[in-house]
């Protein structure tokens, strides 16, 4: 049975009308906060990070592959995982299409994961995408910028997730079912899972010189959902009272 408002054309389009003008503010203070985002200080990135990408082993400045800018997706695939997360997937189909005009506006869009290169290459065909993947596998690049942890550190809580401390501690074996869940479709056990995060930074290269410009992690993330952006405008919306829904590109019944 039907409960939503039933109007006519003059009161939904009165209802409109209001609901433009909050859209309109919305989208000037996000101009704001983009404005904020390229105004934060760039730090020198004096760390000599090793990847392993398709065309051999490279550099953080390697990455840019010849660009000014590098966009990070810290995708959740650790070296222990067997599939990638699927929430970092959903986002990963929405952004593989963008790569190809990011780079031709002087900007690299570059997922990197911390599970060894063949595993990313293997999954990446398997998802039919074509963005560029780097393997971190076996360096410091995930822990320093807080979207990986140790067993050490995951069970004291000694790190940074988000800008607060501790988000990765565990309370012995309590994680909520839905980790559970994704744990076991990336076949591993939940503290392993855990053990990374889903993030995304951004860089710059200026006279030779690497500098880390911004970050975000969690719900700052909501943007890179190209999903979400169309549910959002959806009758109904997001619509999760059902709980967790997506599923990778492949594994849904056909319609």
């Amino acid at each position: 049975m039907n409960t939503h408002k039933i109007g006519t054309r003059e009161e939904w389009r009165t209802a409109r009308l209001k609901l433009l003008e909050a859209e309109k503010d919305l989208t000037h203070r996000s101009d704001e906060l983009a404005q904020r985002r390229q105004d934060l200080p760039w730090v020198p990135v004096t760390k000599a990070y090793r990847f392993d990408t398709d065309e051999g082993p490279a550099s953080l400045a390697d990455l840019f592959r010849g660009r000014s800018q590098l966009l990070v997706y810290h995708f959740m695939f650790g070296p222990d995982y067997k599939a990638g997360c699927p929430s970092c997937s959903a986002i990963a189909d929405g952004f593989n299409g963008s790569a190809v005009h990011l780079a031709n506006h002087d900007v690299t869009l570059m997922a990197v994961s911390r599970a060894p290169l063949a595993k990313l290459q293997a999954y990446k065909r398997r998802l039919g995408w074509t963005f560029p993947w780097a393997s971190s596998h076996g360096g410091d690049f995930n822990f320093d910028f807080n979207v990986s942890v140790t067993e050490e550190q995951q069970r004291t809580g000694g790190t940074e997730y988000n800008y607060e401390k501790g988000k990765h501690a565990i309370a012995g074996t309590q994680f909520p079912p839905v980790v559970h869940e994704f744990a076991a479709v990336c076949g591993t056990d939940a503290a392993t899972y855990t053990r990374d995060r889903p993030g995304m930074s951004t860089f710059v290269l200026k006279d030779g010189v690497v500098y880390h410009s911004y970050s975000t992690y969690a719900r700052g993330l909501d943007g890179l959902w190209g999903m979400y952006q169309w549910l959002d405008r959806a009758p109904l919306g997001r619509n999760e009272e059902q709980g967790i829904w997506w599923k990778r590109n492949d594994e849904y019944a056909k319609r």
